[in-house]
């Protein structure tokens, strides 16, 4: 199975019902499934810390949610997450591409995509890098034990899983 069949299989089964989400040239086939399949519901979205309020709202209904998108989106999001996410106590799911890391081709991603780790580390929410293939199968676990200690969770999705 390819990684983003793969990636759509494990966020569909841990629970999610709702994916809000940016453009991302490596997201694009993963989001491509979600829309096909049409079995989680679909948002797309203008601006993360947009998706951070509604990840919060939509919590607070009862849905769980998951936020796809760049981490150069990150920076965007910090206040959100701190003033919201982290004051009120609100889990959030983030899925990111790494963009600016090893082999980027876009020079603007490059100083975002070094400041990420720090960042991520800087901030109230358990992090995760998925580097290889195999290790995109450790989402389900990540997004559903986020889900039950209602945590908030950054998973990164290094370039290399997509090789």
């Amino acid at each position: 199975m390819n990684v983003n069949k793969k990636l759509y299989e494990l966020i569909k089964d841990s629970g999610i019902d709702l994916v809000l989400s940016l453009p991302c040239i490596l997201l694009k086939d993963l989001l491509e499934i979600i829309e096909e399949k049409n079995e989680i519901q679909h948002i797309s979205i203008t601006r993360e810390e947009e998706g951070i309020g509604i990840a919060a709202g939509t919590y607070l209904g009862g849905k769980h949610t998951v936020i796809l998108m760049q981490n150069s989106g990150l920076g965007n999001s910090v206040n959100a997450l701190k003033s919201l996410i982290e004051l009120y106590e609100i889990p959030v799911i983030l899925i990111m591409s790494h963009r600016g890391d090893i082999g980027e081709k876009i020079v603007a991603q490059i100083p975002m995509g070094r400041f990420t780790p720090k960042l991520l580390n800087s901030l109230p929410i358990a992090n995760y890098f998925i580097t290889t293939e195999k290790d995109v199968d450790k989402v389900k676990d990540i997004i559903k034990s986020s889900l039950s200690a209602k945590r908030s969770v950054a998973i990164l999705l290094k370039k290399s899983i997509w090789s």
